[in-house]
């Protein structure tokens, strides 16, 4: 499949309908995906830039080939070098040996590490500023390291209004046959997407995306289009989802407030939803939601810790420690930095009941600040415990 981007941009990549699951089982994909790579040709030139994934390697050159002869790219642009960028390039190299691939110093390592067979490839270093001339117009690269790994970098073309190939930023695992962000109906959940993607991929390295988007910004660069890496291509929405970059990429938090919980018989589970509902009292204007961290996807609970100005986490105590979903939940927000937010915790036990405590501990140390002491509760709790929960005096605090 290809398709005409602008006049000089095409997209060869691949639509994933069946992905569900990415980095392993680490990253939902319910929508499905895409491996955006495109073809690039001005000033008599041809430019390949990224590839797509290894499954696809086969397909994706047979692809190429009804739409280019190959023998006459005579660049390509690793602008990434993920497993799901370069996974067809040992496939176009063997096609196309001692053609140049323009990358970071970081992106040949990279590329080294997962294709063996890269020793001999005639690698170009790149830097920000520097250009690949294509006759009367130019592609300039743009280095972005952790957007989302070192060797990221952005390119720029100076033709059709400005197109900025920006490989990970600004996109989303959404599968879709537009293409573009044209339609009013897919727009809602390639924008949910988008945010899923940044809460769960990019918000570690917010200061970097903070400033490389207000650095873009700074270059007064003409952008009719951002073409990423996965998802939806923009020309209709630019200042929308740029905005909501700038945002996310600051401390962010909306009128939200998530409880987290899980659960053995269903004591933990009734003092989340009284709790729950006494935050609604507390807060009538403040968006509620709760999840059970053992049933729930964990990437969807992730996202909506991202929006909400403050958690609500609970679990009954195991052996002396947290259940098994809470536990590798706070393992991924600390690893996702997703600080200043306020927390508290709750747990019922039987005999020692020291769960509440540790989420506090965990959270606190992945940058919350706890709200109150952490409640506990022996054993089944009584209508009377619940209603004591509803009227927590702390709840008005979060």
């Amino acid at each position: 499949m290809h398709k005409q981007i602008t006049e000089h941009v095409e997209w060869v990549g691949k639509v994933d309908w069946e992905l569900k699951h990415f980095h392993g089982d680490e990253l939902s994909t319910s929508r499905g995906s895409s491996y955006n790579a495109y073809l690039l040709r001005a000033g008599g030139k041809t430019v390949l830039i990224d590839t797509v994934w290894r499954p696809y390697d086969h397909e994706f050159l047979d692809s190429l080939k009804e739409t280019v002869d190959i023998r006459t790219i005579d660049y390509i642009v690793m602008n990434h070098s993920e497993i799901d960028h370069s996974g067809a390039l040992p496939l176009i190299m063997k096609e196309i040996p001692g053609t140049p691939v323009y990358c970071t110093a970081k992106g040949r390592d990279i590329i080294l590490g997962h294709h063996h067979e890269a020793a001999d490839w005639n690698f170009r270093i790149v830097h920000t500023g520097e250009r690949l001339e294509l006759g009367d117009r130019s592609l300039t690269f743009i280095e972005a390291p952790f957007l989302h790994w070192p060797d990221t970098m952005f390119s720029y073309f100076d033709g059709d209004g400005g197109v900025l190939f920006s490989t990970d930023a600004f996109g989303q695992h959404f599968a879709t046959e537009s293409l573009f962000d044209d339609a009013e109906e897919d727009l809602p959940a390639a924008f949910d997407e988008a945010m899923k993607y940044y809460a769960n991929i990019l918000a570690p390295f917010n200061p970097l995306v903070s400033k490389k988007v207000a650095e873009l910004l700074g270059m007064n660069l003409p952008i009719a289009v951002i073409a990423p890496s996965h998802g939806i291509i923009w020309r209709s929405h630019i200042p929308e989802i740029i905005e909501r970059y700038q945002k996310w990429s600051k401390p962010y938090a909306e009128d939200r407030v998530t409880v987290v919980y899980d659960t053995m018989w269903d004591s933990t589970r009734r003092m989340a939803e009284a709790l729950a509902d006494g935050i609604r009292a507390a807060h009538p204007e403040t968006t509620v939601v709760i999840r059970n961290a053992a049933k729930d996807d964990k990437n969807d609970i992730l996202t909506d810790i991202f929006r909400s100005r403050a958690v609500v986490m609970g679990c009954p105590t195991i052996n002396n420690e947290l259940s098994y979903a809470i536990d590798g939940l706070l393992g991924m927000i600390k690893g996702l930095k997703l600080k200043g937010k306020r927390c508290l915790t709750f747990g019922s036990y039987g005999w020692s009941g020291e769960g509440p405590k540790l989420i506090a501990e965990r959270l606190k140390v992945a940058g919350f600040e706890p709200v109150g002491e952490p409640l506990r509760q022996q054993w089944v709790p009584t209508p009377e415990d619940l209603a004591a929960l509803r009227s927590t005096p702390v709840l008005a605090e979060l």
